[in-house]
């Protein structure tokens, strides 16, 4: 039992990703995760709104399968399948954000002053989440792709636009980490 509860090593996983983006190749379909939202928002009704949003939702369907097979499948690992459910951090980190008013860092998954519903009400909780939607939304539109569609399929089909937007993800990800975040959180989490 030990055994499930370990992290698979890069030598099984890597394979396994790479066979499946064989599979949806050989079958004309194209992985990502955003497109989904496009196609709740199809069968919602949103091409009465936006052009973008019409077209036949059924051929993506599939897709919206492997999105609740990751919802299920991160429940599955978290709740059965690991032994410790925090996520490790430097204890320099640590002493940071509890400096900084997050002092659930090491001892929750995700830090509650920022994941929860009192988390979400708080004036810094709507700034992030608005900030956050709406420079991930803007960003996975005009990049025509989401990280796991640009950096899996992208990449996998020898794509450079793909190329392109996967540094510019990584970019983008050490700037916020390094820069924005720090500044942010003393902002919006200091007493």
């Amino acid at each position: 039992m030990d055994l499930i509860k370990q992290p698979w090593p890069w030598y099984i996983v890597g394979p396994l990703i790479g066979l499946t983006m064989v599979a949806l190749l050989l079958n004309g379909k194209r992985f990502g995760v955003s497109r989904n939202l496009k196609t709740i928002c199809t069968i919602a009704g949103a091409g009465s709104l936006s052009d973008y949003f019409k077209g036949d939702w059924k051929k993506q369907a599939w897709n919206l399968v492997f999105i609740l097979g990751s919802m299920i499948g991160g429940y599955i690992a978290f709740n059965y399948m690991s032994d410790d459910p925090y996520v490790m951090v430097s204890e320099k980190t640590e002493a940071w954000l509890s400096s900084v008013g997050i002092e659930s860092a090491g001892t929750a998954y995700q830090p509650d002053e920022i994941f929860s519903w009192h988390g979400f009400a708080s004036n810094g909780g709507w700034v992030l989440l608005i900030i956050g939607g709406l420079l991930v939304g803007f960003g996975t539109r005009y990049a025509q792709g989401c990280t796991s569609g640009h950096a899996i399929s992208g990449l996998s089909n020898f794509q450079l636009p793909s190329l392109i937007a996967v540094i510019g993800f990584f970019a983008g990800g050490l700037i916020i980490t390094w820069l924005v975040l720090p500044w942010m959180f003393t902002w919006l989490f200091s007493a």
